[in-house]
């Protein structure tokens, strides 16, 4: 999900390069009823270029290949106008023994997944990588496939990146991310095109059936991250006849998904709140290996919070950490578990600095803040004029068009005072994401897949579930098992968005599941290989 608020996932699959792979045009195929997919010929895979392989040992390359493909612009209308998918397939290790492709995508929306399979040896075990091809794809409107763009420069997106990129305390501040959003919504409307009228995940799905039928599955093999878990559960209901086997890691609830945006983005910012609120239960419990384990851990935090929110606060190196930076930072590390430490980290150097008496005490450790907070969005401050917009708004365009918002933006203020109310630490810096821009969306008929979600698929799907998930809380993962008409949840007592390839036992049952179709037994529950903080185990979870 993208930047906590709006991109963080993208992160790892951004700056890619397709040139020089081949295109292939889907034939026209006569008459077909409303969204049933054409006919689809197989994709002409060519070398991809080094440049999108980074990371891969030059001995391994050759597994590699790349390939454009044509899909159309409205499925309804097959012989119409189209739009370009990029593809990247990495080769089973085992052609002998090679079952079929797997299909990956990492989320967002908005998520690239063209470069997916060089991280294959991340997730997944050796006998998956020996038996499928693994073949990623930026889906429709993002990044190197024919992209959905709302600006006509990286000037004009910087200067709405830093419009929107506030939490508004003020009535003024309020008035001013209400005309950015507003001002948004008719950039978009200009400059892009008929893709925006076909950019819901229902559009993907049937996209992602051409794609299976042009490598040759019968059915398909899957694994979605996040949003990803969506198009999955999307698919199986659409095509449900053709789900070989799917796997959601990191789920979303789908029932209220596509039938209230606010109330599942309300829930979804509850996740947040339950997410930190373990971190810092155990920052207390590990003691000194957590560096803001003395005293109360919550007590300090909610200190900083407050604080932020009437002033920005100077740190010893000069950085200025204001609220927004702060709220940023944390919901983004609460993504990593690895980051989790330095997150302690920097709220000691926060809480020494607004508590001087507690500096005295503890010492002067220097702490280099501005390296621990995330990273600006977008830096271009060295670009020359009108340099060409070359990214995509596509994350927008696929909330905006699956999550139905029935309220105006003029409601935003009260609608982010009760949020901070239930959720004090995020509920007002995400009331002011989807819940502001989508109400400006400029697609007033959209025409989302919204279930069933219980269509009876020819094989069970297979959920996974982290206990202290931010982004797609845990109660998320139950209730896609429950709406679903066949699944197994795999319960993980763990930390941050999304497990596979972080647990050895998780990675088995999916290597179990994807090879064999074997399912886990009811109730299972995995553990991550590694602790976000050293010293003793974790404490027992809680029963759910």
């Amino acid at each position: 999900m993208k930047t906590t608020k709006k991109l963080r996932v993208l992160a790892a699959a951004a700056g890619v390069a397709v040139a020089g792979v081949v295109a292939v045009a889907l034939p026209s195929t006569g008459a077909a009823e409303p969204g049933a997919p054409a006919a689809a010929p197989a994709p002409a895979w060519g070398p991809c270029l080094d440049a999108n392989l980074p990371g891969v040992p030059p001995e391994d390359r050759p597994k590699f290949s790349c390939a454009w493909y044509t899909v159309p612009l409205d499925h309804a209308n097959p012989t119409g106008p189209s739009i370009n998918l990029a593809l990247m397939k990495r080769a089973a290790d085992d052609p002998t023994r090679r079952i079929g492709s797997l299909f990956l995508n990492p989320g967002g929306p908005g998520g690239s997944g063209f470069r997916t399979p060089t991280r294959a040896k991340n997730w997944f075990e050796p006998e998956v990588l020996a038996k499928f091809d693994m073949v990623g794809f930026d889906p429709r409107g993002v990044a190197a496939s024919t992209p959905l763009r709302c600006f006509a420069t990286a000037e004009d997106a910087h200067v709405h990146s830093a419009r929107t990129n506030v939490i508004p305390t003020t009535d003024e501040a309020e008035a001013d991310i209400t005309d950015a959003y507003q001002d948004y919504g008719k950039s978009c409307g200009q400059f892009s095109g008929g893709l925006i009228e076909h950019m819901s995940t229902a559009d993907v799905a049937r996209d992602l059936d051409l794609l299976r039928q042009a490598v040759g599955d019968k059915q398909l093999s899957f694994v979605g991250f996040s949003y990803g878990t969506l198009l999955g559960a999307t698919y199986a209901n659409m095509f449900p006849d053709k789900a070989r086997a799917l796997i959601l890691d990191g789920n979303v609830d789908p029932k209220l998904r596509l039938s209230d945006g606010l109330d599942y983005d309300r829930q979804r910012t509850r996740g947040f709140e339950i997410a930190l609120d373990a971190f810092l239960k155990r920052c207390k419990d590990v003691g000194p290996d957590c560096a803001f384990s003395d005293g109360d851990p919550r007590a300090k935090f909610d200190q900083i919070r407050d604080t932020l929110r009437q002033h920005p606060v100077v740190m010893p190196d000069g950085t200025a950490v204001d609220l927004y930076s702060f709220t940023d930072t944390v919901s983004g590390n609460l993504y990593s578990p690895e980051k989790l430490a330095d997150t302690a980290r920097l709220l000691a150097a926060l809480h020494k600095v607004i508590n001087p008496q507690a500096q005295a005490r503890a010492g002067a450790e220097r702490v280099d803040v501005k390296a621990l907070l995330t990273a600006p969005k977008i830096a271009r401050h060295d670009v020359e004029p009108d340099t060409p917009y070359a990214t995509d708004d596509s994350y927008f365009a696929v909330n905006c068009t699956d999550k139905p918002f029935t309220h105006k933006i003029t409601e935003n203020p009260k609608i982010a005072d009760t949020w901070e109310k239930e959720s004090p630490t995020f509920g007002r810096y995400l009331s002011w994401s989807d819940p502001a821009g989508c109400t400006e969306w400029p697609v007033k008929n959209p025409q989302p897949y919204t279930g069933p979600w219980n269509n009876k698929t020819a094989n069970p799907l297979l959920v996974i579930g982290n206990y202290y998930d931010p982004a797609t809380q845990y109660e998320y993962a139950r209730r896609m098992t429950e709406q679903l008409h066949s699944a197994e949840l795999v319960s993980v007592d763990a930390f941050g968005h999304c497990i596979l390839g972080d647990s050895s036992c998780v990675d088995k049952i999916a290597a179990r599941y994807l090879v064999d179709g074997q399912m886990p037994p009811p109730g299972v529950v995995c553990h991550p290989d590694t602790q976000p903080f050293p010293g003793p185990p974790p404490a027992p979870a809680p029963k759910r």
